[in-house]
């Protein structure tokens, strides 16, 4: 098996919730699941497996080691991103920079993004494409910013949805905080709420609601900066955290993703910083895997009352569902991928997996469980998303359209609906949110 597993686009499927129809547009994908050998330990779950002839027994051992071989790659961190977007050339044109880029998929969409090179030591922000040769396979690009690294000496990178460094590359003041959490602190920027004389009174009806913003698998907390202008222009103060494992925050005692089962904890801790510092109520935002942890505080936090409402972009509504897409996209047999996720879940599969405690798939099916959520959910989900199947997204809010607002993107891939249309991306989340923070009523007496 090929050492890193190759995500191919999936075929869109036809929207069906309620914004699926409006004009359609978007962004591009995230990280791959992290390369983890199969260790030696590998042998206890083809122990009991092999029965009958020997080549019935080799072939559930190979199949048995595939399944943990994949399974512990969707639960353990990746610490260094592999860097899949050749740079062919930096060109110079007066005070401005341009790359040449090889062709992908990412490389070849309209939009601004991030790109990280060196190791991610080195970042710069990439623009509009000024050409592209299909038959060359190579496309340019506008260089609109370099924040770290030399870009003239890159050979490769990877492309991100994280276009800025840190809030002050986008003009806004922030202070650096620590929240406390299992195992010690997790860094947090904070971006103050606009000072009322500097914030139109119509688009600030709610100072004392703070924004949390909850990155993704593999990203980090400058993923929440697309969505600091939405809230700051709101009245809201921004807390853009760090969760275990993620790089920042302390890791976890078995090192290893709870794919929101566990992570819920370090937002259900943010929301009580947050409390101390004033706040009433707080509003979620949260990426990918974030939005499953963004769906496990909601549901498992004792400050589940005080959450008024969710932004989720490209979130994991279903795990299952997402599993078995990338079984398939990397042509493991859907019954391999099954065994893999058993070995998640099940209690005996902790002495393979390394988890501390099993991961219950089931219940982050919020599919199934479309009726018991009670908080306003915005989702945004690109119809090409090859990462995170928009599919249960379209599913949850045409199951529960009173509490979840589905919105529909094209061409953005895996949470890039910002990097593609910040305008369309901007006024959605504005307009809702605003809808969702109006004073509420006084009850009648």
């Amino acid at each position: 098996m090929a050492s890193t597993l190759r995500l191919v686009p999936q075929k869109p499927r036809t929207p069906t919730a309620r914004g699926a129809s409006r004009g359609l547009q978007a962004a591009v994908p995230d990280t791959a699941i992290p390369d983890t050998p199969v260790p030696g330990s590998a042998k206890w779950a083809v122990g009991g497996i092999i029965g009958g002839g020997a080549a019935a027994g080799l072939l559930a051992a190979g199949s048995s080691a595939l399944a943990l071989y994949f399974a512990r790659r969707v639960i353990t961190p990746v610490r260094v991103r592999e860097e899949d977007q050749e740079v062919l050339a930096v060109i110079r044109e007066g005070r401005g920079q341009q790359i040449i880029l090889k062709a992908t998929p990412d490389s070849t969409v309209e939009g601004v993004y991030g790109f990280f090179f060196d190791g991610g030591r080195g970042h710069a922000r990439l623009g509009r494409v000024l050409s592209y040769s299909p038959a060359e396979q190579t496309v340019l690009r506008d260089v609109e910013a370099v924040y770290s690294g030399n870009l003239a000496t890159a050979r490769r990178g990877y492309w991100s949805g994280a276009v800025h460094p840190d809030p002050a590359a986008i003009g806004l003041p922030f202070e650096d905080v620590q929240i406390e959490v299992d195992g010690g602190t997790a860094p947090a920027w904070l971006v103050r709420a606009a000072p009322a004389a500097d914030a139109p009174a119509a688009d600030a009806p709610a100072s004392d609601i703070w924004a949390i913003m909850v990155h993704g698998r593999g990203a980090s907390r400058q993923e929440g900066l697309r969505a600091v202008r939405v809230a700051r222009q709101l009245g809201l103060s921004s807390l853009l955290i760090s969760y275990r494992n993620d790089g920042l925050a302390p890791s976890a005692e078995d090192g290893r993703y709870g794919l929101g089962s566990t992570e819920w904890r370090d937002v259900e801790a943010a929301i009580g910083y947050a409390l101390e510092q004033g706040a009433h109520e707080v509003v979620l935002f949260g990426w990918s895997m974030g939005g499953a942890i963004c769906l496990q505080t909601a549901d498992l936090s004792r400050y589940h009352h005080l959450i008024r409402a969710m932004v989720l972009d490209a979130p994991v509504i279903n795990w299952v569902n997402v599993l078995a897409h990338h079984a398939e996209l990397n042509r493991i047999p859907s019954a391999v991928g099954r065994y893999g996720q058993l070995m998640m879940s099940h209690p005996l599969g902790r002495r393979l997996t390394g988890l501390a405690a099993p991961v219950d798939l089931k219940a982050m099916d919020w599919v199934s469980r479309a009726v018991e959520l009670r908080t306003p959910t915005l989702i945004l989900h690109s119809v090409d998303d090859e990462y995170v199947p928009y599919g249960p997204s379209a599913d949850l809010a045409e199951k529960n359209p009173e509490m979840v607002t589905f919105e529909a993107f094209t061409t953005a891939r895996h949470t890039k609906e910002w990097n593609v249309d910040p305008e369309r991306w901007e006024s959605l989340v504005t307009a809702w949110l605003r809808q969702q923070l109006a004073p509420r009523p006084s009850p009648a007496g």
